[in-house]
């Protein structure tokens, strides 16, 4: 009985673990598409968008606009994650490195549990000094 118990807790750990990474990986292809309607079937109805030290509170449609302005500005030329993890809260969060034809800028994605699906609650670029 103990071992079904475990067994039943380690599988929803990996579940919950493998619905997150879904969408980085999804995240990230968006991304490299440049493409600022598809990353907004992955936020939140609201979310923290922070461009180059610039934070805002906004609505899903507010947030792809915002991004598909920095997409103009700054078009992507590759961007991958870095690294993946959890915070002891249990949120999970991606690093990832946008690079465009000009600037180099560190990326972070974190996902919060809304409704049934993980969505983007918070992604940030960061623009990193040469």
């Amino acid at each position: 009985m103990k071992t079904q118990k475990l067994l039943i807790i380690l599988l929803l750990i990996f579940w919950g673990a493998a619905q997150g990474q879904d969408v980085f990986t999804n995240m990230k292809a968006a991304i490299n598409a440049c493409d600022s309607d598809q990353m907004a079937k992955y936020f939140n109805q609201n979310l923290d968008v922070n461009i180059e030290g610039n934070l805002n509170a906004f609505s899903k449609a507010q947030a792809a606009f915002a991004i598909a302005e920095f997409f103009k500005a700054h078009p992507p030329a590759d961007f991958t994650i870095v690294h993946k993890g959890q915070s002891q809260g249990g949120l999970q969060y991606a690093i990832g490195k946008y690079i465009s034809d000009k600037d180099t800028y560190t990326v972070l994605m974190r996902v919060k549990e809304s409704a049934s699906a993980r969505l983007v609650h918070e992604i940030s670029f960061t623009k990193d000094k040469k």
